[in-house]
């Protein structure tokens, strides 16, 4: 998830240098073309083609319809603000993450958890910078993003079950590709601020190397919500903030404000105590497992969570 983390920051980058001359959607298209070498790369190394067989249809169509869905927004977002303040709003996700895992996953979170998800939104609250002009439109982008984040880590912890890690990108990527086409095209009915830009070399070759880099954390970004419970991977989401603050001082000069700094502390407080909590609960359910008399201590199990 780090290392995730860490190339879909360097990818976000590229694509905010890039909306300056090109709309969102011919953006997404021209990447996506570039993410499907990658993927059958990643095929290969897991198997083989036959890895990118589609079993669950409705499960990749309700997991693509949510990725490029979260792609638009936050896209249109770091159109608009610095990296690093979008992704402190976005990282509303992971905290919804652990949520929304109780009722779609079943996973038990206890009080304590709770409570470090409700400190953490409200750490959000505050990112969102709420002034007596009220709150920035813009802000909302990253906010539907952190949204569709948890969703889409929900259907990837359930498909991929089912699915391959390069299975699930390669529909993903393939939906991403048609939506934006499609956004291109919105000139016909008039919408002319989103239509197709003549591209340079340069730009196809940024594009190139965004493609990439987004196929190699998307792959271990599934890897990593595949082998471990999104309460305990979700955290480590939070280290993209240092790229994201770095980058935008070195390339954009840009540094996050008080606003932003005070709301991503609480944040990753948050998902931090949630990360040291999940790793708690783990070692006591084991020990309590390989207790011989573990059957009857079902409440206490409950008690941990």
């Amino acid at each position: 998830m780090v290392a995730g983390c860490a190339l879909v920051t360097f990818n976000d980058a590229i694509l905010k240098w890039l909306t300056a001359d090109y709309p969102v959607g011919q953006i997404m298209f021209a990447r996506a073309i570039f993410v499907f070498p990658p993927i059958v790369l990643l095929a290969l190394n897991e198997g083989g083609l036959s890895n990118l067989k589609v079993r669950n249809v409705r499960g990749h169509a309700v997991r693509s319809a949510i990725v490029v869905t979260g792609m638009f927004l936050f896209v249109t977002a770091i159109s608009l603000m610095p990296i690093a303040d979008a992704l402190a709003i976005a990282f509303a996700a992971p905290l919804l993450g652990t949520a929304l895992a109780v009722p779609m996953l079943k996973e038990r979170v206890g009080w304590r958890r709770w409570t470090a998800v409700v400190v953490g939104l409200a750490g959000v609250i505050v990112a969102l910078k709420p002034t007596g002009e009220g709150i920035a439109l813009a802000a909302f982008l990253p906010l539907g993003a952190a949204v569709t984040g948890a969703l889409r880590d929900i259907v990837t912890r359930k498909l991929s079950v089912s699915d391959s890690s390069s299975s699930i990108l390669m529909v993903t990527t393939a939906a991403v590709l048609l939506a934006g086409l499609i956004s291109c095209l919105a000139p016909v009915v008039g919408w002319h601020e989103v239509a197709w830009q003549p591209m340079t070399w340069n730009h196809i070759g940024l594009l190139a190397g965004a493609g990439v880099l987004l196929a190699g954390a998307q792959y271990l970004m599934i890897e990593a919500v595949r082998l471990g419970e999104i309460g305990l991977v979700a955290p480590f989401k939070y280290t993209s903030i240092v790229w994201a603050v770095l980058l935008g001082y070195i390339v954009f000069d840009t540094a996050p404000d008080a606003w932003i700094i005070t709301g991503s502390v609480v944040v990753i407080a948050s998902g931090l105590y949630i990360l040291h909590r999940e790793a708690t609960l783990k070692t006591d359910r084991r020990s309590i497992a390989d207790r011989p008399d573990s059957a009857p201590l079902d409440h206490v199990r409950k008690g941990l969570d």
